[in-house]
């Protein structure tokens, strides 16, 4: 029987499938499997589930001459050198559409409370500082009548979008490397050039993958270009953010707040945001719900199962 390595612990409902088909061996360790135990284990497996967090680079390829499909339960593949695994006849998948709501109704979350100074209002409570109501205390920003600008359109930054008109937000969008976005359907908003969206949003949300053209974006130049009163929000990838450059707008008031669910070096958080009030950090949860991860795993797993018996994976990285 074929063998498939999984590098973290799923639910044994959706293992369960796998073990029908295939001989499992099971990451159980806390964190992500280090790279040399990866290697390793990789030897005689034909199927790799893995995640955001396992760099699968050319070492990981070479060490897995039978490895037939890569299925990483995430969107994104920057972690994954798809070129080298394609060289080697290895199908690479992911698991789109399946979090897009999910990571949407998150990033509002976001927007929410960042806006409204929601971490430091429950911060002031926590360390008993709360004085009692103030007409004057912890003034928030509405959203209602300002501007919503989008980088990257695809799935996620659309769900976004459609979630605006509740908020009596307008949209403004723009493709992934900062082009004008083309194809908006039936949501409603205003193609622009990455310039004029940075200089006229309230609110900048961000939806690209990480590659060459996106890792910082968003350097000291564009958040010098921001409002004063405009809010970063990332559910993205960290490196599309200079984390830097970010930590010195915050101090310089050079934009009013961030809210970031991921991070540049990832667990590592830039120590110059860690003390500043007007940055909200989260820990990667933008997918975070029971039903979500549940399906993304199923997926990964339908992907692997589909490879291992000749045919096509459900959802082949593009």
């Amino acid at each position: 029987m074929l063998s498939v390595l999984v590098t973290r612990r799923l639910p044994s409902s959706v293992l369960s499938r796998l073990h029908s088909v295939a001989d499992v061996d099971v990451h159980r360790g806390d964190g992500p499997i280090p790279p040399d135990e990866l290697r390793r284990r990789i030897g005689d497996k034909a199927g790799l589930v893995c995640f955001s967090t396992d760099a699968i680079d050319r070492t990981v390829l070479e060490a897995a001459p039978q490895l037939k499909v890569i299925a990483t339960v995430a969107v994104g593949y920057d972690n994954i050198d798809v070129a080298q695994a394609r060289s080697r006849g290895v199908i690479v998948s992911n698991t789109p559409d399946v979090l897009t709501e999910s990571v949407a109704d998150f990033t509002w979350g976001l927007i929410l409370a960042i806006t409204r100074r929601l971490s430091e209002g429950e911060r002031l409570v926590r360390r008993g500082e709360w004085k009692g109501w103030a007409f004057d205390l912890m003034l928030g920003s509405e959203l209602r009548g300002k501007q919503l600008g989008l980088i990257g359109f695809g799935r996620i930054g659309r769900a976004v979008a459609a979630r605006a008109p509740a908020f009596g937000m307008r949209v403004a969008f723009t493709a992934r490397g900062g082009g004008v976005a083309a194809g908006t359907g039936d949501i409603p908003g205003e193609a622009m050039s990455l310039d004029r969206l940075l200089i006229t949003s309230d609110v900048i949300s961000l939806h690209v993958p990480l590659t060459p053209d996106t890792r910082h974006l968003i350097d000291k130049r564009a958040l010098a270009r921001m409002k004063r009163s405009a809010f970063l929000i990332n559910t993205a990838r960290g490196p599309v953010i200079d984390e830097a450059a970010l930590a010195w707008a915050l101090q310089q008031h050079l934009i009013a707040g961030a809210a970031l669910d991921v991070y540049e070096h990832e667990p590592a958080v830039h120590a110059d945001l860690l003390p500043l009030e007007n940055v909200l950090l989260v820990p990667h949860l933008a997918s975070g719900t029971t039903e979500t991860r549940s399906t993304m795993a199923e997926l990964a797993i339908d992907n692997v199962i589909e490879v291992l018996a000749g045919r096509t994976p459900l959802t082949p990285v593009p």
